[in-house]
């Protein structure tokens, strides 16, 4: 059985992750596979409680912490959900993924994404993303698209700042697993050019 494929949908707060799920699943979908979309953190009881933890806006939580139990979420949901589905057949699309820790706490915090990687590594073994989907935007109109921000959505535009400059420093370093989508596109265009880069490289 053909191994599935595994797509991230990455970007700062207001890129439009979740819609472009919905419509990358339609596509996937139509174009005959199984597929599932699973969100970090959370994606599993263990990870939804790290979840509330980690963005309720009340929470204090220190940067090493913050990153840790990103971590701790993203082992969990891999163990239990990724590779399983993923040796199954079954394409995942995930809302977010270990990228986002690279670009939020070892950019945006500062922690270092060499180091960010080497904490998330052990856990995912060889459970990373075979295409990430880069949805870029400028943080002065994600901020403005946010409804009600989360702890680390409201950490401002300095921060967010920090976190595009991140993203685009993977997406330069990794060109073979990025593709980088204008967000401010249709949706159902952001998606077609990510399901056609998708049939591309699973080949």
């Amino acid at each position: 059985m053909n191994r599935g494929m595994y797509i991230a949908l990455e970007g700062i707060e207001g890129a439009g992750k979740s819609t472009v799920a919905g419509a990358l699943v339609e596509l996937i979908t139509a174009g005959g596979h199984r597929v599932i979309v699973v969100r970090e953190p959370g994606g599993t009881p263990t990870g939804e409680k790290i979840r509330r933890i980690l963005l309720e806006p009340e929470n204090s939580v220190a940067p090493w912490t913050e990153a840790l139990l990103f971590s701790a979420a993203r082992a969990q949901l891999a163990a239990d959900v990724v590779e399983p589905q993923l040796q199954a057949g079954t394409w995942v699309v995930s809302d977010r993924s270990v990228y986002s820790s690279l670009a939020y706490q070892g950019a945006g915090r500062e922690l270092g994404i060499a180091e960010v990687r080497a904490v998330n590594a052990p856990g995912l073994g060889p459970t990373w993303p075979d295409l990430v989907a880069l949805l870029r935007i400028e943080v002065g109109e994600g901020l403005s698209r946010q409804e009600v921000p989360d702890r680390i959505g409201a950490a401002g535009h300095d921060f967010l700042s920090k976190v595009a400059e991140g993203f685009a420093g993977l997406a330069v370093a990794e060109p073979d697993r990025f593709v980088v989508v204008d967000a401010t596109r249709p949706v159902v265009d952001v998606a077609g050019v990510i399901w056609k880069v998708a049939q591309d490289r699973h080949g």
